[in-house]
């Protein structure tokens, strides 16, 4: 892989990087099949040998593969695009991999993202990648001491809606729920027992060590570690 190179030969690139078992893992965790099964790894060296190319990372995410999509998200210049255009990308993210790199690469580093944030965070907000994006802004501001937010009202609304939510959505809700609790004392016993009422990823699987998504041991855990 060298700078230069088309589109085409980026995706004969991944291509050739497919691993079928995990491409059938993918698609077993609801990836879509326009994808090659590559590494995560092996798509952030692809990243680092082509550098920032913004052209190249919007021509690369309009051909909807999902490796393809994660490469624009590394490669990607988040200030030369503009609010609407960012709005359009996330809109058009494939899956949840996709869309966390997005979020974590590209909308945190846009200067639009405040204004971004609120209307993604609008209850009318029907589109699941934009609300996504929307909490996981919220969230990650809370945990930043939440200048602006009120959290209580937060809570109120999460109560209602976390339940019904998309899954897509329910993760960064459920990651703002937890934000709130690990930072807001006064609101900790609220947003546990919010978590216990919904119950969304008690029986989660993590590896040994690792602190699950199930808000009840997630707060109480980050808690007992600030301690």
């Amino acid at each position: 892989m060298i700078p230069g190179m088309t589109v085409k030969e980026i995706l004969a690139q991944l291509k050739s990087l497919g691993d079928p078992a995990r491409h059938k893992h993918n698609a077993k965790a609801g990836v879509p099949e326009n994808q090659f099964g590559v590494k995560l790894g092996d798509i952030r060296t692809i990243a680092k040998q082509i550098k920032a190319d913004h052209e190249l990372a919007l021509a690369l995410w309009n051909t909807g593969n999902v490796e393809a999509q994660l490469l624009a998200a590394l490669i990607i210049k988040p200030k030369a695009l503009s609010d609407a255009e960012l709005d359009a990308l996330t809109r058009s993210t494939t899956c949840p991999q996709v869309a966390d790199w997005l979020n974590a690469y590209v909308v945190a580093q846009h200067p639009g993202k405040d204004a971004l944030r609120e209307r993604w965070m609008k209850p009318a907000e029907k589109d699941r990648w934009a609300a996504r994006a929307g909490w996981n802004l919220t969230a990650s501001r809370i945990n930043k001491g939440g200048d602006g937010l009120d959290p209580a009202a937060l809570l109120d609304r999460i109560a209602r809606e976390l339940p019904k939510a998309a899954p897509e959505v329910q993760w960064t809700m459920n990651n703002t729920l937890a934000a709130i609790g690990i930072q807001h004392a006064a609101l900790r016993k609220r947003a546990i027992a919010i978590g216990e009422k919904v119950g969304l990823y008690k029986d989660w699987p993590v590896s040994k060590g690792c602190t699950p998504p199930y808000v009840p041991v997630w707060v109480e855990e980050m808690v007992k570690r600030q301690k």
